[in-house]
């Protein structure tokens, strides 16, 4: 793109870099513009890690970029002499934490490659050639799937730009990308710097593309002796080919990476402070040894040469200096150094346990067998399985699986190994409760999914009244057996105690277990309890929290009460809840909801969900919720980050799969919401809510018999029918021309009294084309706060009616921006 020369910028006597663009190629349009887009790409940014632009100009016909001078060399001739594992470590660190900002900034840099990377003398990294970086547009203008870019770069569509041998898959399709392309490159380069071989090595371009698109990289070890197993596990994940099984962000991989590096960090300080003598008896703490990179392609041995002397030479040495030199000195000397031994060896042993490794990180709680099969306590074993769920998402660095993914495994006989694998977990507890009179029996047992070995079981034999306790025991217990390293305050938020109430706290118990059944009829059993709970403890935050929540599910998703009705009593139980408890996240991200889907206080329920996710990173319906925030606002990218955070951490929850489908269809990716919505009606033909965003999307598609039929059978598969799916319908009739049809159902709608939003009708009319009228039941949606009005900027069904005045006017007063 074109010629760097090395230059003095005599205004500010200071070495430079400036890059030319001859004049023969600034002629080329192409070439200008992404000589333009890389100069704005970078200077877009700060970050000690990215090359800094000092100015963009022009001399005669030439333009020119000018930049800091790197005094150093490229990651590619660095990797050509070798480099040791620690160093690969940092390079990669320091990159990903480019890469994190260039993302943030919506840049993605699609040619990372060691040729990019510069090392200066002091091993400071800086990332540069922003060449072909692209902003990320928002997500919403996307039209063309199949489009690799959208002008800013004019792109042809399926046009593949970058280095082969470091394209993603989706970059090799010539097909949209996002960061995640980034993240993929960043692992090939990581994967050079270990073997000094790329990990698709074809003698063509074109056949470099077909090896990224069909094969699997060979695994490190095939080119360095040994390799730590986490090291090989990173790699692996960022070269994953499905990029939604990626590392979905930089700031992840970054978390992987330096992990890694400080755990590596101690076995060195270990062997850099323990005297040679006693480093074989220290490995020999370790059931494994140390499985750190071997000395090829520069690595390291990770242990120094040690003696073979056996541990109870060390004892001889000890007597033999005891009759030659001062006692006191060698017994105190003596004492400290076995002990200094003793704990090297505890800590290594617990660095290196054969089965956990250094802790194990994620866990699926199944739900817990009802061994009485009486369906009156089926209550009590749903809750005993969720309230441990809920204290053990307390703890930040333990990826928690959502009750929502969990409880599909209710009722069946399932292999704790096999659901751990469909779950992605390390780990998985089971258990089976059997209740005789006041007496409770509670059986439990920790799996290790990597290979399918019990870590931990126990027998409860307790009363009712002790079910709290016990609930607080198999948490603590579970913490103790996955490794975890409590601070504190997690030890504190572990075995926390809402209640000193036994019977309140299985009225709490009755109630979730109707909430979950989410129906309307088991909505208002739900608040009962609840509000008996309250009555009996006062000061039970959880109680307010739960009902503060069923309040606003009668709203949303079951549309079955104005949101005038219940989201202000929802508001005044979450204000409850905080006011006895204010660091329960729970309780954060129930506020967060009424006031972002009722009250339309945007910076407030930002905050809000924020500190949700702050208190309880592994609480999926504040991911989830936050991404509607987030898409609301048009901050896509965003939006789309948290939706794959609460899609981790509740895999198969059939909602938040269709989730992702709701995100493609808003931001108009229309073939990825089908590929995505049609993944939920393989899990279950019979989810009504699926076919509701089918339709939905058909529909955009002009795909309208498809439609019609989706939503047709959502109406079947809906308890008692559903006025949305119905809705739906109508707007589906009147955008295909039945216009009979679907004032039909205008007129159907709300009959019996059932409640009906003003802004499906709405939709209808726009669908029928009546902007009159469509204002007028927006206007009564607007009055009525209706939850579906945050979506009014996205929502495609109102393209028509973007130009008019009054639709400007409603979006300022809902406090959206178009």
């Amino acid at each position: 793109m074109g010629e760097v020369y090395l230059a003095l910028d005599t205004e500010l006597d200071r070495t430079v870099a400036v890059k030319i663009l001859p004049a023969d190629l600034a002629a080329n349009q192409q070439r200008l513009q992404r000589f333009i887009q890389e100069a704005k790409a970078a200077s877009a940014l700060n970050h000690p890690h990215i090359l800094t632009i000092h100015e963009i100009g022009s001399t005669g016909d030439s333009r020119f970029i000018a930049t800091e001078f790197i005094d150093g060399n490229t990651l590619r001739s660095r990797i050509s002499t070798g480099l040791k594992l620690a160093e690969i470590l940092e390079i990669a660190i320091q990159c990903g934490s480019a890469l994190a900002a260039a993302h943030a900034a919506g840049i993605i840099h699609r040619d990372i490659k060691p040729e990019n990377i510069m090392v200066r003398h002091d091993g400071y990294i800086k990332v540069l050639d922003f060449g072909l970086a692209k902003l990320m547009e928002p997500e919403g203008s996307i039209t063309d799937a199949e489009a690799a870019t959208k002008p800013m770069i004019n792109t042809d569509a399926g046009t593949v730009l970058g280095t082969a041998t470091y394209m993603s898959p989706e970059q090799a399709k010539g097909i949209l990308l996002d960061a995640r392309t980034d993240l993929w490159s960043l692992g090939a380069v990581i994967y050079e710097m270990v073997t000094r071989h790329v990990p698709f090595a074809g003698e063509t371009a074109t056949e470099t593309i077909s090896l990224i698109l069909q094969k699997e990289p060979g695994p490190l070890t095939r080119y360095v002796r040994e390799v730590p197993a986490e090291l090989e596990r990173i790699v692996t994940k960022a070269l994953t080919k499905d990029r939604e099984e990626r590392y979905q962000t930089a700031k992840d991989l970054l978390i992987d990476l330096r992990n890694l590096k400080r755990k590596i960090e101690v076995d060195a300080e270990i062997d850099r402070t323990i005297p040679p003598e006693f480093r074989a008896a220290a490995s020999t703490g370790s059931m494994r040894g140390d499985q750190t990179p071997g000395t090829a392609s520069g690595f390291p041995a990770a242990t120094a040469p040690s003696r073979t002397a056996p541990i109870g030479s060390s004892a001889e040495y000890i007597v033999s200096s005891i009759k030659q030199h001062r006692i006191a000195s060698i017994v105190i000397a003596s004492v400290v150094l076995i002990g200094a031994v003793i704990g090297v060896i505890g800590l290594r042993a617990y660095l290196h346990a054969p089965s956990t490794e250094v802790a194990i990180d994620s866990i699926a709680v199944l739900p817990f067998e009802n061994q009485d099969h009486d369906r009156d306590t089926d209550y009590l074993s749903d809750g005993v399985t969720e309230s441990i769920i809920n204290s053990l998402t307390q703890l930040p660095n333990l990826k928690v699986i959502a009750r929502s993914s969990v409880f599909r495994f209710k009722g069946q006989t399932t292999d704790p190994f096999v659901a751990g694998k469909e779950l992605g977990v390390r780990a998985v507890l089971t258990g089976r409760i059997m209740q005789r009179g006041d007496d409770l029996m509670i059986s439990t047992e920790l799996v290790d999914v990597r290979d399918n070995k019990q870590l931990w079981g126990e027998q409860y034999n307790r009363k009712v009244s002790d079910l709290l306790a016990v609930q607080r025991d198999i948490a603590s217990e579970i913490s103790s057996n996955l490794r975890l390293r409590l601070t504190g305050t997690d030890a504190n938020r572990l075995s926390k105690q809402y209640t000193d109430n036994a019977e309140a706290y299985q009225l709490y118990l009755k109630g979730l277990f109707f909430l979950n059944k989410r129906t309307e009829e088991d909505s208002r059993k739900a608040i009962d309890y609840f509000q008996q709970v309250i009555v009996k403890d006062p000061n039970n935050a959880l109680a307010y929290t739960a009902l503060s929540d069923v309040y606003s599910h009668l709203v949303f998703p079951l549309g079955s009460v104005p949101p005038g009705e219940a989201m202000p009593k929802a508001k005044e139980a979450a204000s409850h809840a905080l006011a006895i408890d204010n660091a329960l996240g729970a309780a954060h991200a129930s506020m967060a909801y009424e006031v972002f889907f009722y009250e339309w206080n945007w910076p407030l329920a930002e905050r809000e969900f924020k500190r949700a996710i702050e208190l309880d990173p592994n609480n999926a319906d504040a991911h989830h919720w936050y991404s509607h925030y987030l898409m609301s606002q048009r901050r896509f990218d965003e939006s789309l980050v948290e939706s794959k955070r609460s899609q981790e951490l509740s895999p198969i929850d059939r909602l938040l799969n269709i989730h992702l489908g709701w995100h493609y269809l808003y931001t108009r990716q229309y073939d990825q919401a089908l590929e995505r919505l049609n993944r939920v009606v393989d899990m279950d033909r019979n989810f009504p809510q699926t076919y509701i965003w089918l339709g939905l999307t058909y529909e955009q598609k002009r795909e309208y018999p498809e439609a019609i039929a989706s939503f047709q059978k959502a109406m079947v598969l809906f308890p008692g029918g559903s006025t949305q799916a119905k809705a739906q319908l109508g707007h589906a009739f009147a955008v295909s021309g039945q216009k009979k049809e679907a004032l039909k159902i205008i007129a159907e709608l709300g009959e019996n009294g059932t409640y009906v939003s003003p802004y499906h009708v709405a939709a209808i009319y726009a669908g029928l084309g009546d902007k009159d009228r469509t204002f007028v039941w927006l206007e009564k949606a607007y009055e009525e706060r209706s939850d579906w009005l945050v979506n009014l900027t996205n929502d495609q069904r109102f393209d028509d009616l973007r130009s008019d005045p009054r639709f400007a006017d409603l979006v300022r007063r809902v406090g959206l921006r178009q």
